[in-house]
């Protein structure tokens, strides 16, 4: 039995005539009116009683008709299913995220996006470093990465800035330094400081002491913690001081007083990153969820 002899069956049954049945489906007489008798010999029934020029339902073509339409709805949704599939509408994604892109609201964003463009994909939510994320993604452990600048971009990988987010200085509220109208470098010296480990992101690290020095005060670390809601709430227990990026205001923690310094102007980037040779193609429908393109040149300026 083939499919088109249930879809042929379901049409000539609905027009209750072959010839405007077989304009329904495009084809001849002939060849609809062998294909119905080949699936009443198959079946061995027969499926409809001839009356001139109409034909009608017999009581077993009546019990078959929902069957068949059963049969040729599941194969209509096997075929949508495997085409969302090959498009990667459905399935699943591997999306990694460094801990900001969580507390700042560039995660939830990218995958609203991807939520109203395709509902029906899955998607798998990694929390990993920026360097781990790269290797994941090399390994075929990710399919997408969302992270910070790299130290360098591994050959292969295809990328696309999401945003550069200014920082601000973050104080408990009995921080002295809350009621001073201007902050100078000079006032976070020699004072306990919360950052990200070495070892989760080193380029950052390096990159954050370097521009301590370039604006004139070297930070006493006393905590490394690996996620930044972990750093806020030290700050806010009054453990030290820290750097944060100015979209975690959006949480508007009541503990925490964000001050931004006008000589202080470097910023973290967040990244977007996949493989650019044989991605899964949901990583396509990612991207163009959330209207990305490849700016491979512009990650070197």
């Amino acid at each position: 039995m083939e499919l088109r002899h249930l879809r042929y069956f379901l049409a000539v049954a609905d027009c209750g005539h072959v010839t405007r049945a077989a304009q329904r489906l495009h084809i001849s007489q002939p060849p609809l009116s062998r294909a119905i008798r080949e699936l009443e010999i198959e079946l061995g029934v027969d499926l409809f009683m001839r009356q001139r020029q109409r034909i009608a339902l017999t009581p077993a073509g009546v019990a078959m008709v929902e069957d068949a339409k059963a049969v040729v709805a599941k194969a209509d949704g096997l075929i949508r299913h495997a085409r969302a599939l090959s498009s990667g509408e459905s399935g699943r994604i591997r999306v990694g995220y460094v801990d900001g892109a969580m507390q700042g609201g560039v995660l939830s964003a990218h995958l609203r996006n991807l939520r109203s463009h395709c509902p029906t994909l899955v998607v798998d939510l990694v929390a990993a470093s920026t360097e781990t994320q790269l290797k994941a993604l090399a390994d075929n452990q990710l399919d997408i990465a969302i992270l910070y600048t790299p130290r360098e971009w591994p050959d292969g990988i295809a990328c696309s800035k999401l945003l550069s987010d200014g920082m601000k200085l973050v104080l408990s509220t009995d921080d002295a330094l809350v009621s001073r109208r201007a902050i100078a470098p000079s006032d976070l010296e020699a004072s306990s400081w919360v950052a990200l480990p070495r070892e989760g992101d080193a380029y950052w690290r390096d990159r954050f002491l370097q521009q301590c020095a370039t604006a004139g005060f070297c930070p006493d670390i006393r905590y490394e913690v690996a996620q930044l809601s972990a750093l806020l709430g030290l700050v806010e227990a009054g453990a030290g001081r820290a750097f944060a990026q100015a979209s975690i205001s959006r949480a508007g923690n009541q503990g925490l007083v964000l001050r931004s310094l006008p000589w202080w102007k470097y910023t973290v980037d967040y990244w977007l990153a996949w493989r650019r040779h044989s991605p899964v193609p949901s990583v396509g429908q990612f991207l163009k969820a959330n209207r990305v393109t490849d700016s491979v040149k512009s990650r070197y300026e």
